[in-house]
């Protein structure tokens, strides 16, 4: 099920993105709330608040890498919280990535003027990503219970090892 949240998620980031760069010239937006958000049509070669510009290549590969991770430890999860986040962090970095393949660069859209301060723009993804951590910070400091591990006993990395043992032990065993 939290897959399936997340490639929900990562499809609505995509429309978003696809809606707003065939329908607002780049550079340019819609004001929806005056004086507080904007639509806006806005290419970001770097991360969050634009650090890191013209790094795509090495973003492409930390998202590739997160994305990669994260997938292979939601199922491990023991908290419902625990994958909410993971579900979350994962549809942002997809998202992104997604966007970083694709175009070489991510489409940013939602920009929001808060008591006079521009906020950086960003997007769906991005949303995801920090709502995903903040749930999860949330989770570990206040709600996980320390002596419970957050993951199950046997993550990926410890099940190749068992495979591998068997395999050796098969190979083992039909040589003699």
């Amino acid at each position: 099920m939290f897959f399936v949240v997340s490639v929900l998620l990562v499809i609505a980031d995509q429309i978003f993105k696809i809606l707003v760069a065939s329908r607002i010239p780049y550079g340019s937006g819609i004001e929806v709330i005056p004086g507080f958000f904007e639509l806006v049509y806005w290419k970001n070669t770097g991360a969050a608040w634009g650090i890191f510009s013209d790094e795509t290549f090495y973003l492409t590969i930390i998202s590739a890498v997160a994305s990669l991770a994260i997938i292979l430890l939601m199922p491990k999860a023991r908290s419902l919280f625990m994958k909410t986040s993971l579900s979350l962090i994962l549809a942002g970095a997809v998202g992104n990535l997604i966007d970083r393949v694709r175009l070489g660069y991510v489409i940013d859209f939602l920009s929001f003027d808060i008591f006079g301060y521009d906020f950086p723009v960003f997007n769906l993804a991005d949303m995801c990503i920090v709502v995903g951590c903040i749930l999860m910070i949330i989770f570990v400091l206040f709600i996980h219970k320390e002596n419970e591990p957050l993951f199950n006993k046997y993550v990926f990395v410890q099940k190749l090892k068992e495979r591998n043992r068997k395999s050796s032990e098969e190979e083992d065993a039909g040589v003699q």
